[in-house]
């Protein structure tokens, strides 16, 4: 640029650029000094960063010239800068390593570092009779310093069920198309197949499954043989006692059987109660029977002119009848109690329990599902045995 000085004066003249080009345009000199009349010469230094930052194309460029005696006859000079483009990308697989069963995705990064805008194609690879490949190949338009993200998903064609680990390798091209000029980028990775049943699992498995046979071969024959001989021992006791029982009580107001009362709505069932014992001790055993869904209730009533200190309760469940049971003095509901909770269950109170005369001790029960006794063969009906004893007193007059 030719700077010239038409004043009457020697003059000093200083240099500024402004526009696009002003954070990379230097004026050497930066000071410039002539006499009145003389010309000379300054150079305009363009020193453009390879960076994104200044786009390919045209930019404008202005110089200001001040004088330092006259800085009211500034003048400025302008022109275009044309700046030629570069390509320059990067590429990258994320994430380079994947471990998954069967399928697993994956992104493809491109970052233009270029000063033009770039088109990026994703390039499928070759057919692979063990990978495939989805990706979409449409053209993608990245901008100087910008970032594109391409989702790849890869799928292997058959399952790994026992064994090691599979690795395959990833590969994938990458086109990109920029001021004129192909870059191809290739890239890599791995999927680690997984087997479907790896070797914790399978010792897992076979752990449980001889804990199974142990339970089914050993364990449990010998509980259920257990059981049965401790329910059928209780039964057995509960039969002996009752069988002293079973004939007519000559106290008066004693009932040898007595029917159970079903509930309104309910079915019926089949309920009797028995007084027996000498002297001053006594005992009543009420049992009840009745059939799936059903309610059933027997009683078993003190007798006139008596009045009953109850001190002990047994109950029993010899067929494992599931359903619910209570057992009531009079209007007081002592116990409710699920029949498959129990199959001998006893009661025990220090202080009696004064029933009156024609005081009455009710069982109901309601049958849910009968139970299956010692012989194997399930019930057809739900039977429950209850026994209660103390001291049967007269009232006192």
């Amino acid at each position: 640029m030719t700077v010239r000085n038409d004043s009457d004066i020697v003059e000093a003249y200083e240099f500024e650029v402004v526009g696009g080009c002003a954070p990379w345009t230097t004026v050497e000199p930066a000071r410039l000094s002539l006499y009145p009349g003389t010309s000379e010469q300054v150079a305009i230094v363009l020193r453009p960063p390879r960076s994104p930052e200044v786009r390919a194309g045209e930019v404008p460029l202005g110089v200001r010239v001040v004088p330092a005696e006259r800085p009211e006859s500034v003048v400025v000079t302008e022109t275009t800068v044309i700046v030629e483009p570069f390509a320059k990308q990067r590429a990258r697989l994320i994430p380079k390593r994947r471990r998954a069963w069967r399928s697993a995705r994956y992104r493809v990064e491109v970052l233009n570092d270029g000063n033009t805008p770039t088109v990026v194609t994703p390039a499928l690879p070759e057919a692979d009779d063990h990978l495939k490949h989805t990706v979409t190949t449409a053209p993608t338009t990245v901008d100087p310093g910008g970032r594109a993200e391409l989702d790849v998903r890869v799928r292997v064609v058959k399952l790994l069920w026992f064994g090691k680990p599979a690795v395959w390798p990833v590969r994938l091209d990458v086109v990109a198309l920029a001021a004129d000029e192909r870059h191809e980028h290739e890239l890599a990775g791995e999927l680690v197949q997984l087997p479907i049943l790896s070797k914790w699992l399978l010792s897992l498995l076979g752990a449980l499954l001889a804990l199974l046979l142990a339970w089914l071969l050993l364990v449990r024959p010998a509980v259920l043989s257990a059981a049965r001989e401790a329910a059928d021992g209780r039964a057995q006791e509960i039969a002996e006692a009752v069988e002293p029982q079973a004939g007519p009580v000559d106290e008066p107001g004693g009932a040898a059987d007595q029917p159970a009362a079903g509930e309104p709505g309910q079915g019926q069932g089949q309920g009797r109660g028995t007084v027996g014992g000498g002297g001053e001790q006594s005992s009543g055993t009420v049992e009840v029977r009745t059939n799936a869904g059903q309610q059933a209730t027997g009683t078993y009533v003190v007798p006139a002119g008596k009045v009953f200190h109850i001190t002990d309760i047994v109950l029993a469940n010899h067929q494992g009848d599931e359903g619910v049971l209570t057992i009531a003095f009079g209007e007081r509901t002592i116990t409710v109690i699920a029949l498959e909770t129990f199959r001998n269950q006893d009661y025990h109170w220090v202080t009696p329990i004064d029933i009156p005369e024609n005081g009455t001790v009710t069982a109901t029960v309601a049958c849910a599902k009968p139970g299956t006794p010692a012989n194997g063969r399930q019930a057809e009906q739900c039977s429950q045995l209850l026994n209660v004893s103390g001291e049967l007193g007269d009232i006192a007059g």
